[in-house]
């Protein structure tokens, strides 16, 4: 049986949630994902299908969740369904829900010099990770993403700031995370901060770590089923 996907796409347009969800199904499909794409966060209140599900992939920019959609989510993933998104589609997805950005990880703050910004991303030589085995640094041209961080995540690229004027600046030189990796219960997290347009996934190695990290997080769901992993035993 084909494992199932969920893709739930809407938001700010500036953000193509349209064009960002329909290159995430086709990479998935490509992968012999059985995908689903919908443009209603309601499709997270089914909590029985939630469960039947392998990979979530939320591309949600600016929007809001409810307690009772973002309880589903949760409890999905906690049992072993995986979570990953990119940019504003999952860490500045829903800026009042501090329980989603427990979850996710992260949430965006700024993009100092806006689009256009060329930065290097940095990829950790000590991640002992497959999402970034054998991919090299590499340069983006679009905006540079701030982003403040769940101290528990394993971060597997960061690019550094400043790169621009502001009043950042002062600070002096930090590393900032683009991708990383988290758990949540027996659930795989896996995040991106590029992606502010689709066209960010024309870089090979972006789109490259953008699908393994989809098929990491996916894959979380079958070790827990395998295991016999209750997330109830850690409560």
């Amino acid at each position: 049986m084909s494992p199932k996907a969920l893709i739930v796409q809407g938001g700010w347009e500036g953000h193509e949630p349209g064009p960002v969800s329909a290159r995430f199904a086709r990479l998935l499909s490509g992968e012999g994902f059985d995908v689903t794409v919908s443009d209603t966060l309601d499709a997270l209140l089914d909590a029985e299908r939630l469960g039947e599900l392998s990979l979530i992939v939320p591309v949600w920019t600016m929007g809001s969740i409810t307690r009772e959609q973002e309880t589903a989510v949760s409890e999905a993933v906690a049992s072993g369904v995986g979570l990953a998104g990119c940019h504003g589609g999952m860490c500045d997805s829903f800026r009042q829900s501090t329980q989603w950005q427990f979850m996710t990880g992260g949430q965006w703050v700024a993009h100092p010099g806006n689009d256009g910004t060329r930065y290097r991303v940095y990829i950790a030589r000590n991640a002992a990770c497959p999402i970034v085995e054998g991919v090299e640094d590499f340069d983006v041209s679009s905006e540079q993403y701030y982003v403040h961080i769940d101290p528990a995540v394993s971060v597997l690229a960061h690019t550094r700031f400043p790169v621009v004027k502001g009043y950042h600046t002062t600070n002096g030189a930090v590393s900032v995370p683009v991708l990383w990796t988290k758990m949540w219960g027996y659930g795989r997290v896996f995040y991106s901060s590029l992606g502010h347009h689709d066209d960010v996934f024309d870089i090979p190695e972006a789109q490259l770590t953008m699908l393994r990290g989809m098929l990491w997080a996916a894959e979380g769901r079958r070790i827990a089923r395998e295991r016999g992993l209750d997330p109830r035993d850690l409560l």
